[in-house]
């Protein structure tokens, strides 16, 4: 019997897109025959994962986990929002935001940590996946949050499934109340949920889009015609405002419409460190086709 390589195993990877366990097993039964290990994989049905790599995938789900000091949210693509009601893509989401709690938010180690109960890793029972249901899926991204006391709460918008949805939100709330952090945190999710700040505090405001905010507003306000100390002003005010949009602290609390975040947060005697917001899909330009176009052109019509 011919000796399998390491090399051989990845060969057959790249080729066809099969998981690590699947191609070893192939070139055993085919005796180390790379064409014939292929057309094993082929027949199993193992190899389908390659043929889908090209697709776009912008549906899919946000899923947290949390735990003691420290929460998790991962973003995991699929092609159709079917998949997203599949159980079985359901549970691989839940299972890789809890898998990030100890791994990291780094998604080239979390596909190479060990899948939970599985004998392979993450990558390769996505690709079992992907094999199974018949779509493109990848993992797109991850973020950790941790407290040294307090709570990292976690809310996930319209959710099918606790802690599964398509807006997921963490919150980092630092105080020596974990309960009362994880209370106020959940309504500060909330918050951002509706509202998408971009930073968390005025010295968080990326310094690039703070000078072409200033350069607009200064054009503007210098179509006035009035005083450059006006317009000075002016401009002041106006910066003001586009932190009250942009600036989580700064914002208007959603919830009764007056107090400011960072008021909230310090009358509870607590601080907020951190927070992360996923919108399924955001960023991801997706493809747009003809449906009747694509089933005729299927037909051969």
């Amino acid at each position: 019997m011919a000796e399998i390589t390491a090399t051989m195993v990845r060969d057959l990877r790249d080729a066809t897109g099969a998981g690590m366990m699947d191609c070893k097993k192939a070139l055993v039964e085919s005796g180390g025959d790379m064409e014939a290990a292929i057309d094993w994989l082929r027949k199993k049905g193992l190899s389908a994962a390659a043929k889908k790599s090209g697709r776009v995938a912008a549906e899919g789900l946000v899923g947290v986990a949390s735990a003691p000091g420290v929460a998790a949210m991962v973003e995991v693509n699929a092609e159709t929002d079917f998949v997203a009601r599949n159980e079985a893509f359901q549970a691989f989401v839940a299972e890789v935001a809890k898998l990030a709690l100890s791994v990291g938010e780094d998604v080239e180690a979390l596909k190479s940590a060990p899948f939970p109960g599985a004998g392979h890793s993450t990558a390769d029972e996505l690709t079992k996946l992907i094999a199974t249901i018949g779509e493109n899926m990848t993992i797109r991204r991850a973020r950790v949050l941790k407290v040294g006391q307090g709570a990292v709460a976690t809310y996930v918008h319209n959710s099918v499934k606790p802690g599964l949805g398509k807006i997921g939100v963490l919150v980092a709330l630092e105080g020596p109340d974990a309960e009362a952090a994880e209370a106020l945190g959940r309504q500060v999710g909330m918050h951002i949920a509706a509202t998408r700040p971009d930073a968390l505090d005025v010295s968080a405001v990326d310094p690039a889009a703070l000078e072409r905010e200033k350069a607009v507003l200064t054009e503007q306000a210098q179509a006035s015609g009035k005083p450059p100390a006006v317009i000075e002003k002016m401009v002041e005010g106006r910066i003001r405002k586009f932190y009250e949009e942009v600036v989580l602290l700064e914002q208007v609390w959603v919830h009764d419409g007056e107090s400011r975040v960072k008021a909230v947060v310090q009358k509870a005697g607590l601080a907020c460190t951190g927070f992360a917001r996923f919108q399924l899909g955001e960023g991801i330009e997706k493809q747009v086709t003809d449906f009747a176009a694509e089933v005729a052109a299927q037909a051969g019509l």
